[in-house]
């Protein structure tokens, strides 16, 4: 049955099917093999509606709303000028002020594709024009725009939350020391790259520039407080923190900023209802699959043919990673996390892990996979928002994926890294 199932979802990727047509046909054929016909069609029905009725996803198409007034709007603008300003001058200070926008950017809006466009779009011009390679460039943004799903609101942190009962609170408040580490590896990186290469840094901003740079950002930089604190005060809920973001984002962008007006409500709405319809047809297949699969055991069959439940706890985060990082070099994200997790689960619980920290080093080798060949779907948005061939966009990622890796490892070496604030907000 593993066999057939696997089968069918590869073909019909390679012919070319969106992710969620494998992912429900897989589901029939599994349905049919497993219970013998179509009779109790309605119990697989049931099992994909029920994929997204908990009340935690409503946050996801909240924060995809919320994202998209402020891509349209000048908050990622703001952010971009505040960064620049206190540390463009330094050697390297473009590339880092663009990894600490995307950052910035990402405590925002919480979505890697959404960071490409609102940082990536202003700041490639001008790294070029200061003497950064494209490829450079490009594999910067890329990457340091995955850090959106580490560091609230992330989507992805939101979607294991619902599939593995994690809290997702605890999720975001975790993700944060995680995203601060992958910055400073990043900024490190783009310091010696400027050394090396010779490249010349920016005009040194005035206290009084930084001081009206500062002024401006206070309102975009209300976001991760309104979200962080919210939840860690107890105020929010993730989901209530989800709907208070949008309101924030409507009276910021259309109110206070007036850089949006009422007749652009429609376009962004109806981005918003795609991109929430995609999402919800993969949990809803997803959800699917995954009973399937696990009613039939092939989760308990494929982890014991590896060996994994008699790995211990640091050898099944290791499995994690490597499963994880390699499926989301071909597959989209939110599917990954989907049909892997309930795979991996009753490893996790026989080992006794913190679902805490492994849902920040799935989460971490979903970002990985996302930014690497050859079907990371981040550099696609790159090639689509940038005008870019294929190879350029990802030469000059092995740097980068380098020090990802790096970070996953540290994450299991010492894991306090992404739990010392959660435990600092919930224990």
């Amino acid at each position: 049955m593993t066999t057939i199932i696997v089968s069918i979802m590869i073909v019909l990727l390679l012919l070319g099917f969106p992710m969620m047509i494998p992912l429900a046909t897989a589901a029939f054929v599994g349905f049919f093999m497993t219970f013998g016909g179509l009779g109790q069609m309605e119990t697989l029905i049931q099992q994909m509606m029920g994929g997204i009725r908990p009340t935690a996803l409503i946050a996801v198409p909240m924060f995809i709303l919320a994202a998209d007034i402020m891509t349209r709007g000048q908050s990622a603008g703001r952010l971009i000028d505040m960064v620049m300003s206190f540390v463009g001058h330094v050697k390297g200070g473009l590339a880092v002020s663009t990894a600490a926008s995307c950052t910035l950017f990402g405590a925002v809006s919480g979505s890697t594709q959404a960071t490409v466009v609102a940082v990536g779009s202003p700041l490639r011009p001008r790294m070029l024009k200061a003497g950064y390679s494209d490829s450079f460039t490009l594999a910067l943004i890329i990457n340091s725009s995955d850090i959106a799903f580490l560091i609230p609101p992330s989507i992805g942190m939101i979607i294991y939350g619902v599939i593995s009962g994690t809290s997702i609170g605890e999720l975001f408040i975790a993700g944060i020391g995680p995203g601060l580490l992958i910055l400073a590896m990043f900024s490190v990186y783009c310091i010696a790259y400027a050394i090396l290469n010779h490249v010349p840094t920016e005009p040194k901003s005035s206290w009084r520039e930084r001081a009206l740079a500062v002024r401006d950002a206070l309102w975009p930089l209300g976001f991760p407080v309104l979200i962080v604190g919210g939840i860690y005060g107890g105020i929010f809920s993730p989901t209530e923190a989800a709907a208070a973001c949008v309101l924030y984002a409507v009276l910021l962008e259309f109110v206070i900023f007036r850089s949006l007006k009422l007749p652009d409500m429609y376009t962004i709405a109806k981005s918003t209802g795609l991109i929430t319809a995609v999402v919800f047809i993969l949990v809803a297949v997803g959800n699917g699959f995954s009973w399937i699969i696990s009613f039939a055991q092939i989760p308990q069959t494929l982890l014991g043919a590896f060996g994994i439940n008699e790995a211990g706890p640091v050898g099944v985060l290791i499995a994690i990673s490597v499963a994880f990082f390699i499926a989301c070099m071909f597959v989209d994200p939110i599917v990954v996390i989907l049909v892997l997790t309930p795979i991996f689960a009753p490893a996790i619980a026989a080992s006794g892990l913190d679902p805490v920290l492994v849902g920040v080093l799935i989460t971490l080798q979903v970002a990985i996979g996302s930014a690497t060949p050859p079907f990371g779907c981040d550099i696609f948005t790159a090639i689509a928002i940038f005008k870019r061939p294929y190879w350029e966009v990802i030469r000059g990622t092995p740097p980068f994926v380098f020090m990802l890796i790096l970070a996953a490892a540290l994450i299991i070496m010492f894991p306090q890294i992404a739990l010392f604030l959660r435990d600092l907000a919930f224990r």
